[in-house]
Formats: structure tokens, sequence, C-alpha cells
């Protein structure tokens, strides 16, 4: 990044809207404004941090717009450069001929997350609350927004600071020993380290088990429809969504292949997955539909088992149960206005829901018992909990407390203090990985091409 560059770019979405943003970060970015801006008053001292109502003119006195405008000045702003908003009316053709006069003045148009970028190289914020800043943007859910909010405010980054400074602290304190092997790590010392070490192993271990409840609440729960053909999947399916998204028909096998859909429930994100029914047969496209719903099975969160309740179920019924997991299963008894028929024992440990998706009946109970299946998995919802969400977060912390599981057996079997330092060295770099202070260049490169344009 050239840090004398000014940069520019529309900073709210694109389309009509009530107020558009254009924002500029870098060494001339006051210098810029001042070339177009016009205040309403004779003169303009521009306060840092003080919105201004101003005519937005060409140099040759074209009027572009009605604006106001901000100067925050260097190092109280988001990049921690100067930067200046200027805020027009929401038409494209104003905000473009903003932006295409800030760049013939001599800015450059910014990357994707190329503000957040500077932000993060000028440390403002860790690498972690940077990632934080595009789950905020991108949440689909409250749930998803508290986590993303936790990260962004630094609950997670105050973390992983800790555990490097205390890491840090074991490392000189064996590297003194390196340096002065004349002087033998007393046996006492020796045994506070490994207390330190398991003591840190266990709190980067709970912060690990907290990951299955961040990306439930992150990216919500996947829901599997599952059963053999002409039990009413694709009608729930329907039902659940309030819209009719799948072909119903009595004909066995209508559904073939998968069919995902999204929704938010009472505030968690859902992924439903319609898939084709379980039976045997000769037909080979449908046998590739029975084999792909089979494989889903073991890759979600959830199962809803459907039979239907108003007939005795059959081998394919039995075959489907034999599928799934009964942890991660509910059993949807469908056509409950058909009638009501005798459940196997077998089936009784499975937590059961009598519906008819044809009228809605039993659909609350269903979403109720979907709702205590999410809260149970997710556990606490991120207010005040710091919780794992990403996994390339979780594969360096656990390539970190690997480290230190290994630098506690190096002293436990009195290994040279140079295989323990070792150790030591690779759980700071994989921490730093997650911070971004050791992160290498295509991961920067890949997580801030996420951003879009002008954050």
């Amino acid at each position: 990044m050239d840090s004398q560059d000014t940069i520019v770019a529309i900073a709210t979405a694109p389309g009509e809207g009530g107020i558009g943003i254009v924002r500029l970060s870098g060494v001339n970015a006051e210098k810029f404004l001042k070339l177009y801006f016009n205040s309403a008053g004779n003169h303009c001292q521009f306060t840092s941090h003080r919105l201004y109502y101003g005519q937005f003119r060409h140099t040759d006195g074209d009027l572009v717009d009605e604006v106001m405008a901000v100067i925050m000045r260097a190092p109280r702003s988001y990049t921690m450069e100067d930067v200046v908003e200027v805020h027009c009316h929401g038409g494209s053709v104003v905000l473009r001929r903003i932006v295409d006069l800030f760049i013939d003045a001599g800015a450059r148009l910014a990357r994707p997350g190329e503000f957040t970028l500077r932000a993060f190289l000028n440390g403002r914020i860790d690498l972690t609350r940077a990632e934080a800043v595009i789950e905020v943007i991108r949440s689909r859910s409250e749930a998803a927004c508290r986590v993303a909010l936790g990260q962004l405010e630094g609950r997670l980054s105050q973390k992983l600071f800790s555990f490097r400074d205390d890491i840090s602290d074991l490392l000189a304190e064996v590297e003194a020993g390196i340096d002065f092997p004349e002087e033998e790590l007393p046996l006492i010392d020796r045994q506070r380290l490994i207390e330190t070490s398991t003591y840190l192993e266990g709190q980067m271990a709970a912060l690990l088990d907290s990951f299955e409840s961040g990306r439930l609440l992150r990216d919500g729960l996947s829901i599997l429809i599952f059963g053999k053909p002409n039990v009413g999947k694709s009608s729930l399916m329907n039902t659940l969504l309030g819209e009719a998204r799948t072909i119903v028909s009595d004909i066995p096998g209508t559904t073939r292949d998968t069919v995902e859909e999204s929704l938010i429930l009472r505030g968690m994100p859902l992924r439903l997955i319609d898939t084709a029914g379980v039976r045997q047969t000769l037909d080979p496209v449908e046998i590739q539909g029975v084999e792909r719903a089979q494989a889903k099975v073991a890759g979600v969160d959830l199962v809803l088992l459907v039979v239907d309740g108003s007939q005795a179920l059959d081998e394919d019924d039995q075959k489907a149960l034999q599928s799934c997991d009964p942890a991660r299963t509910l059993l949807v008894l469908n056509k409950q206005d058909l009638g009501d028929s005798h459940l196997p024992t077998e089936f009784l440990p499975l937590p059961a829901f009598s519906i008819s998706a044809r009228s809605s009946f039993g659909i609350d109970q269903l979403l109720n018992g979907i709702v205590s299946f999410f809260s149970k998995s997710a556990g606490s919802e991120g207010r005040e909990t710091t919780l794992l969400s990403d996994r390339r977060h979780r594969e360096s912390l656990l390539l970190a407390r690997n480290a230190l599981e290994r630098f506690r057996v190096c002293l436990a079997e009195d290994q040279p203090s140079e295989f323990g330092a070792l150790e030591l060295r690779e759980a700071l770099q994989a921490l730093g990985e997650i911070t971004g202070e050791t992160a290498p260049e295509d991961i920067l490169e890949k997580i801030f091409t996420r951003f879009c344009i002008g954050k």
C-alpha cells in the first residue's frame, strides 16, 4: 500500500437513496475537498469532526449538488489518516460525478476493503476486528450480528493478546535458560511453567469448544428434510418457507435433487434442504437423488425425518431412520389430517411432532422444537461470551494449543530448552496469524477482497 495515495470510493449501497456518501482517505483528502466545496458562509475553517453545509461545485463553477461535508483529521479517524466524507443526494449520477472530480484532482479509486485495510495496517484495529466489519455487514440475523459485534468490540482480540503475552513470558524464561546454560532451571520453575502451560491449554480448549456455537449463530442451522417419497417433504418445506418453492405431487419421486432455501426464524438464520425420497428404485436419475440425500445427512446440523403419520411405517421408513443420528433428528409425523397410526417402538426415542403440512396443523410446535434444538446447540447468544466463529481462527488456535502441548511434553521429559522455545515460537506464530501480526500477504489479500469498495 502506498501511504501517500489518497483513495476515494462511494461508501453507500448502489441504487437510489435519500443520502449517498463519498469517502476519501489520505494525506490530500482535505486539500481535494476544498477544491470543490463552497460553504454556506463566507469562509469555512473546517473544525475536525463537524458537518458543514455547502455546495459541491466543479472548478468551472458548475453545481454538482448541495452537500454536507466533514473532515476527520488523523489520527482520530477510521483509517487513522485524514478522512473526508461528502454526504450528497443518493442518486448514482451525483455520486459518480463527485468521485470523478476527486479522481481528476489526484485521488485513486479505492480497492475493495482498502479503507479497513488501512485501519489495520495503521494499527487502529487487529485482523480479527477487521474481519468482524464484514461479518457485521453480511449478518443475516440478530444472533449473527451479535457475534460479529462482540468480535468488533475486541472480545476475541483481548483473549488472543492475553494468550500471546503469557506465552511470550514463558518464552522469555526458557530463552533465559538457553542464554545462561550454567544456571539450570530449578525444579520449582519447571513445574510452574508446566502449570502455566496447562492452564493456557485449558483456556484455548474452552475457546475452541465455542466454535460450534459461534458457527451456528453466524451461519445458521442447516436442516435436512428427509424421508421416503410421498410423505410430504416438499409440502413441509413450502409451509416453512411460506411459499410454493418446490413442486408438490402425489407421484412418488417428484423431487430428484436437493433444493436449498434460507430463511430467518425468530431471529435465527436457517438453511432448509429438501431432498429426494429415499427408497429402492431402478431409475438411474432417482438413484442419484437418493444417494445425494443420504450423503447430506452426515453434513447437516439437524434432520427432520418425515413419515406419513396416517399410514403404518414400512421398510423404507426404517431405512431412513437408520441413516439418521438420533441426537440430531426430529421425527415429523405428517398428514395427521388423514388419521393417526401407531408409532413403532424404535422411533419412540426421537422427539416427535404431529403435523399437517397441508393445513399447517402442529407447525408452531415443530418450529418450537427447531428453536429449542438451535438454542441448545448454540448455547450462549454471544451477548457477553467470547465465541470463535471463523474456521481460519479455529485452525490457527488449534495449532497454537498443540504447540503448547508439545512444549509441556518437552518440559516433562526434560528435553533441551531449545526444543521448548521452538514450540512456543510456533504457538506465537499461529496466534499472530489470527490477529494479523504474522499473517502472510495471501491471507490478508483473501480477507480484504471480501469487502465491498468503500469500506
